[in-house]
């Protein structure tokens, strides 16, 4: 599956907008650089996944939304997964994102 950042930022910038926020008061809330959201949402830089937890996590919403435009309401869950993620270095992110994908492909009865 191969990622569209046009529509990633789209759906960021939608979502901004929904809350009635500026740019510079999400990059804020997330941790991130000045003019960072605004690459994002016009698809000139490409977030990596801990900025994409970040501004999820800043705009109230799951990473769904903003990666394949669906909103899941497990919001409790996703948010303590993202805190773990937070502290990681790029290795640590890179062998969480492999075993989150080999997870997602696992068929688990619930």
């Amino acid at each position: 599956m191969e990622l569209d950042y046009s529509m990633i930022g789209k759906r960021i910038a939608r979502r901004r907008k929904q809350l009635g926020l500026k740019q510079a008061e999400v990059e804020e809330l997330a941790g991130i650089g000045d003019k960072y959201l605004s690459n994002i949402e016009r698809a000139v830089s490409i977030p990596s996944i801990e900025v994409i937890l970040r501004l999820a996590i800043a705009l109230d919403t799951t990473p769904d939304e903003f990666l394949v435009g669906a909103v899941r309401h497990h919001k409790d869950a996703w948010q303590d997964v993202a805190e773990l993620l937070r502290p990681m270095n790029e290795k640590q992110l890179a062998l969480a994102q492999s075993f989150l994908t080999w997870l997602g492909e696992q068929n688990l009865e619930k």
